[in-house]
This record gives C-alpha cells, structure tokens and sequence, in this order.
C-alpha cells in the first residue's frame, strides 16, 4: 500500500534525488523545514521504506563499459532459479525487469565492447531466444517520482 505523502515529503524525496548527498541543513532550508524536523521526516521516510538507500550514478563509459543495451529475453521454462542465479553472478547486468507479453524479462546490460556484449548474450540465449537492442543514447535517465501521481478519469 503506498504511503500518504504530504508536498513536503514530495520536496525532500524530489531533492534527495537530484543530490542525495546534500546536508540535512541545506535540505531543511531548500524544503522551507528546520534542520530537526527534516531530519525527523527523512527518517520517516526511511523506516516506511519510501527511501529505499543512497547510491552513486556512476558513469558507465568513464568506468569501461561503453556498450549499454537492453536485452529482450523470452524464457519458455517454469524454473527462473537458474537464471536468477547468473542475474546475480553478472555484474554487467545492471537491471533485470519481470515483464507481461512477448518476453519474460527485459535487462539492461552493460558491457566493455561488442564481442563482451555479444558473449553475454549468447549466456544469456541457453535460457530461451533473447532480442538485443544497442542504445546510442539516454533521453531521459532514471529519476524517479518527484510528484504525486497524476489521476485519469
């Protein structure tokens, strides 16, 4: 069940987003709150689980791995074990998404060239036929909800 977020949670999870790393102070004063009670409503936020943790954006060209594409896979068995197992062990496999019709999953996989993305692939195709889209750019990078949800009618 989602959590009832006042505009303010929304400014301090729309911050911490944009920088994660800046002082309670300084979110307090972006956010029109006290230092404590920013501190108080970001350990609410925490322990609801509505911020699930920090992490660094990492550039992936900058750390050798130029190559990013998503990797359409269809898996015809009922045992994702196995794959679940290599999903963990491949740490060039940056997301892996559960998905309705065609496929079964989607990933986006990152990799150090052609031939290393073609390698993972083919790892990848032992567990059904897969569909490789390279991407030449990001248009829009994950940012997450910075809002509440928009209602349709």
């Amino acid at each position: 069940m989602a959590e009832s977020l006042d505009a303010t949670d929304w400014a301090i999870l729309g911050e911490l987003q944009r920088d994660g790393r800046v002082p309670l102070t300084e979110l307090g004063r972006r956010v029109n709150l006290s230092a404590s009670a920013t501190t108080e409503r970001v350990k609410r936020l925490e322990a609801a689980g509505v911020i699930a943790g920090y992490r660094a954006d990492v550039d992936l060209v900058k750390v050798g791995y130029p190559v990013l594409a998503v990797v359409r896979l269809k898996y015809p068995g009922s045992r994702h074990e196995p794959l679940h197992r290599l999903l963990g062990e491949r740490v060039e496999i940056l997301e892996c998404l559960r998905t309705t019709g065609e496929d079964c999953y989607s990933l986006k996989v990152a990799a150090t060239s052609m031939v290393h993305l073609e390698e993972l692939v083919n790892e990848l195709a032992r567990f059904g036929s897969t569909t490789t889209n390279i991407v030449y750019s990001q248009t829009l990078p994950y940012r997450g909800p910075v809002g509440r949800p928009a209602t349709c009618s």
